[in-house]
């Protein structure tokens, strides 16, 4: 609807995990090698833990990709609430094993026989849930007793899951101590802050076939990290409506008044003063705004970020220490 008014080639910000859109930040980067390692490596369980929305499972997808191998095979569980005999069965089905009639018993001969072929011919099996968080308690015995299959040298099962932070609360359980101590590799999904959001829109706006700065004011922005909290989900749910009411007014850049009247109609915070205020996140520190000095210096640094951004230049990491060093000097003025 509004591709060709902003010049785009496509939409920028659909909700589905287009890999042409993977971003990563030092965090994301991180996790995404977590699990790549986790699903390569016969260790036994991986951990992958963020809030809704921090592109947990844009990660996986982008894991499960890079990591596939034709001896290789990978059992995904997206809606992970099954009781133990709809468990096995979808797992004896993916796998293409005979079928065992609702028998535990036949299934895990059945499955530790070609877990033991397929480890023979150099391949692995990988065993992955998403939304771990809502896996029935009896489930995470099931998957414990599985990952224990192993060679003297080796897993035969890679684990890896993936859920929200109610997971780690259930895995601090009493009840689950032996799973836990099984977990070998555990990482975690952050909010982005106030420049990776900005970067993060950019780079989206740059696929689509935009100029980021034609797009968005500095200003609307800032407004869409105030709204969001930096959740890349949420970001572009905004950034998508941003852009609809954008069109509607036939008005661009899409400007603050624009997308705060946006976060009113999704019931998204966003304060009524101008960015810089107390508070403002910059980097990974908060900035007091005393004196005013202060926060005008952080508002010269965000622009100056995103005016960089915009253009599709590099992070400048020393431009970028320069600014918060600054800041500071600025607020102990």
């Amino acid at each position: 609807m509004y591709e060709a008014f902003f010049g785009f080639r496509e939409r920028p910000f659909q909700l589905t995990p287009n890999p042409r859109f993977l971003f990563l930040n030092p965090g994301h980067r991180e996790a995404l090698a977590t699990l790549r390692y986790g699903l390569r490596s016969s260790l036994g369980v991986t951990l992958l833990v963020g809030e809704a929305g921090t592109g947990k499972t844009t990660l996986l997808r982008a894991a499960l990709r890079a990591e596939w191998r034709p001896e290789g095979r990978q059992v995904v569980l997206n809606n992970p609430a099954l009781a133990r005999t709809d468990f096995f069965e979808i797992l004896a089905a993916t796998l293409g094993l005979p079928r065992t009639s609702g028998s535990k018993g036949r299934f895990l001969l059945a499955f530790e026989r070609d877990l033991l072929q397929r480890h023979d011919a150099g391949g692995l099996t990988a065993v992955v849930v998403d939304e771990a968080q809502s896996l029935p308690h009896e489930l995470f015995e099931e998957i414990r007793l599985l990952a224990n299959l192993e060679t003297d040298t080796a897993k035969l099962v890679n684990v890896v899951l993936v859920g929200q932070p109610e997971l780690t609360d259930r895995l601090n359980d009493p009840s689950l101590r032996q799973f836990k101590q099984r977990i070998v590799l555990r990482c975690s999904l952050a909010p982005l802050d106030l420049d990776w959001t900005a970067s993060y829109i950019a780079t989206r706006l740059r696929v689509a076939g935009a100029v980021a700065g034609d797009v968005f004011t500095m200003e609307a922005v800032r407004t869409i990290y105030q709204a969001s909290r930096g959740i890349p989900r949420t970001i572009g749910v905004v950034c998508e409506n941003a852009l609809v009411a954008g069109y509607a007014a036939q008005r661009k850049p899409v400007d603050r008044s624009i997308v705060a009247e946006v976060c009113r109609d999704l019931d998204l915070p966003v304060s009524s003063r101008p960015f810089g205020g107390a508070g403002v996140v910059v980097g990974q520190s908060v900035y007091a705004s005393r004196p005013a000095a202060a926060a005008a210096t952080l508002r010269r640094a965000a622009s100056r970020l995103w005016f960089s951004f915009a253009r599709g230049d590099s992070r400048n990491e020393s431009a970028e220490e320069d600014d918060r060093d600054a800041a500071i000097v600025a607020s102990r003025k």
